[in-house]
């Protein structure tokens, strides 16, 4: 005679797990604990939701406790689940890899809009400069279907996650494995891309940029994203993405745009570096939160 597994309500499912990770300092438990029941069950979050509502009990899925333990031990959620959303992309993440942010979404909307609604270029040249998980250059390559885009990242690690992600849009939009291109390479080195100098229509870029002076507190950031990806080579944070707008400027045709995110103390300095570095307009603009966030800059005709 089979026994029936046992189920356990829903709502005490999520109880539980989230008590656990707000004990261990989780900024957002309880949405950690329904993502995560929803991951492990093959189910939506709205599913979670509406069994809470309901009263539903359910059967506690394989893994669950393991990824509540592993999230309680402060690894990041994406990590736990392997994936992060990034405006109409699911970004696949882990261990040596960048977790993409919503406040980068603005950055990439912000070329998206000079290229589209400003200037009507549906198949520009586009360079993502420090590419990470490919969100920037992949969401550009998608969205605006004619664009040429390369990306160029460091380090091998992380560039093998820059490949499954383009392999998994690609298989989506096939189009996509035609027109982007990865570089393993320096960002900052006059020797990457130096083919498509003065040719380029935006160049668009998240580079590393904390201040070295000032590690994150959070164990998220601190313990898991990858150092080569945070700290930008100074104590203020701002040596490489000085470097990263020297490259730009050269890489830009006249007339081009250069976008990039920056930490919130840099903005003033690196709108000025910009003006240095013979961009004709810079401008720092703000976040969803209201902070300095990221730098355009446009490369006079």
């Amino acid at each position: 005679m089979t026994v029936a597994a046992q189920t356990v309500p829903v709502a005490d499912l999520i109880r539980a797990a989230a008590a656990r990770l707000r004990e261990a300092g989780v900024d957002t438990p309880d949405h950690d604990a329904k993502l995560l029941l929803a991951h492990a069950a093959g189910r939506e979050p709205r599913d979670v939701d509406k069994a809470m509502l309901m009263g539903e009990t359910w059967t506690v899925p394989d893994g669950f406790d393991a990824m509540v333990a592993r999230r309680a031990s402060r690894e990041p959620l994406q990590y736990v689940t392997g994936h992060a959303p990034f405006r109409y992309l699911d970004l696949q993440v882990g261990p040596g890899v960048f977790i993409p942010r919503p406040e980068t979404e603005l950055v990439v909307q912000e070329g998206l809009d000079w290229l589209t609604a400003q200037h009507g270029l549906y198949s520009p040249r586009v360079v993502d400069l420090c590419a990470g998980s490919g969100a920037i250059g992949l969401a550009v390559a998608s969205e605006v279907p004619g664009a040429q885009v390369w990306a160029v990242e460091l380090s091998e690690r992380t560039a093998a996650w820059t490949k499954r992600n383009l392999e998994a849009v690609a298989r989506i939009n096939p189009q996509v494995g035609y027109n982007y291109q990865l570089e393993i390479g320096d960002a900052t080195s006059r020797g990457t891309l130096a083919a498509l100098d003065g040719t380029v229509d935006l160049v668009i870029s998240n580079p590393p940029y904390v201040p070295e002076s000032q590690i994150p507190e959070q164990p998220e950031v601190r313990d898991h994203d990858p150092a080569l990806a945070l700290y930008g080579g100074s104590a203020d944070g701002t040596l490489i993405p000085e470097r990263i707008i020297e490259r730009a400027f050269a890489l830009l045709r006249p007339g081009g745009l250069f976008v990039m995110e920056h930490d919130i103390m840099q903005g003033d300095r690196l709108a000025a570096y910009a003006h240095v570095a013979g961009f004709a307009t810079a401008v720092t603009h703000n976040d969803y939160t209201g902070r300095p966030r990221y730098l355009t800059a446009e490369k006079g005709a």
